[in-house]
């Protein structure tokens, strides 16, 4: 684990990702603390990729849990080989084993128990591990009741068998895009960060790091652009996601520079509702096209 701030955001770095002092320093108390850390944010700002680097950065394996609407417990923790265990029962009649109870501890022992990523982020005989529970607010409010004992103390209580605890503690990542609010005793368990759009200057330095291809020239214009279009009322605001396709897309295009042509073909790229992208064809997009020269004319 990275002894201070600094080398925090050494790690995040050597990974290609670019964050902020307050991120770094909110990812190292998390490693440090031994804490699980709750980013919630915009889509496209880059909160599920934090988990990604960590796990590349320390060498750990990446578990995933992707949360959705109606998610159980037996698809989010563990459930049980019923098919197994009914072969074993039969298996156990046909030899004569009438020991009820023998057999009952035999088919509930680890061998039968599935471990859905709750589980094997946590599994002893697995290795450390980065755990990302992604999107949690896609999932019904019951079930962050699920999560509290693992958020916790690193465990998880398996009623047929008994309680299995980590023996290394993962690195826990919870994402949120805010659809819904999170339960006040899933966030008294984690450490926060609300990860919110880069500045233009952290953009840059993020397509530099995403899209080395892409040309300087080419990727100020296209940073400049964007920054200005997350001002405009539209539906869904271009994340950093958009950012780093829509300067590829580009690239590919052999474009050195935004045109109108170029933006009015490549919009669906980077804006992905019909609505936006009509709002801003025609002279709309060629006024930012403009604003975005005269800045870089300027900066010059």
């Amino acid at each position: 684990m990275p002894d201070r701030v600094a080398a925090t955001a050494a790690l995040l770095a050597g990974q290609g990702y670019v964050a902020d002092s307050e991120l770094a320093t909110t990812v190292h108390l998390a490693l440090t603390m031994e804490r699980p850390l709750l980013l919630e944010g915009e889509p496209g700002t880059g909160k599920t990729e934090i988990a990604k680097v960590l796990a590349s950065g320390l060498g750990r394996r990446l578990v995933r849990l992707q949360c959705y609407d109606g998610m159980d417990l037996a698809a989010a923790a563990y459930d049980w080989d019923h098919a197994r265990q009914l072969m074993a029962i039969r298996m156990a009649e046909a030899a004569g084993d009438t020991d009820r109870n023998a057999l009952a501890a035999d088919i509930y022992g680890r061998a039968f128990l599935r471990a859905r990523p709750l589980l094997a982020a946590i599994d002893p005989d697995l290795g450390p591990a980065v755990l990302l529970i992604d999107e949690l607010d896609r999932a019904d409010e019951p079930f962050e009741a699920f999560l509290l004992e693992l958020l916790a103390d690193f465990q998880i209580t398996v009623p047929e068998y008994g309680t299995i605890r980590a023996k290394t503690r993962p690195v826990v990542v919870l994402t949120s895009n805010r659809t819904r609010e999170v339960h006040d005793a899933v966030r008294r368990r984690c450490l926060y960060h609300w990860v919110d759009y880069p500045d233009a200057e952290r953009e840059r330095a993020i397509l530099a790091a995403k899209a080395p291809e892409v040309p300087a020239r080419l990727a100020a214009q296209v940073v400049g652009f964007v920054q200005r279009l997350r001002g405009e009322d539209l539906f869904k605001l271009p994340g950093v996601a958009e950012s780093i396709d829509w300067a590829q897309a580009l690239a590919a295009l052999d474009q050195q520079e935004l045109t109108p042509e170029a933006v009015r073909k490549t919009l669906g790229v980077l804006l992905k509702y019909q609505d936006d992208i009509a709002k801003l064809r025609g002279a709309e997009a060629a006024r930012l096209i403009a604003e975005t020269h005269e800045e870089a004319a300027g900066a010059a």
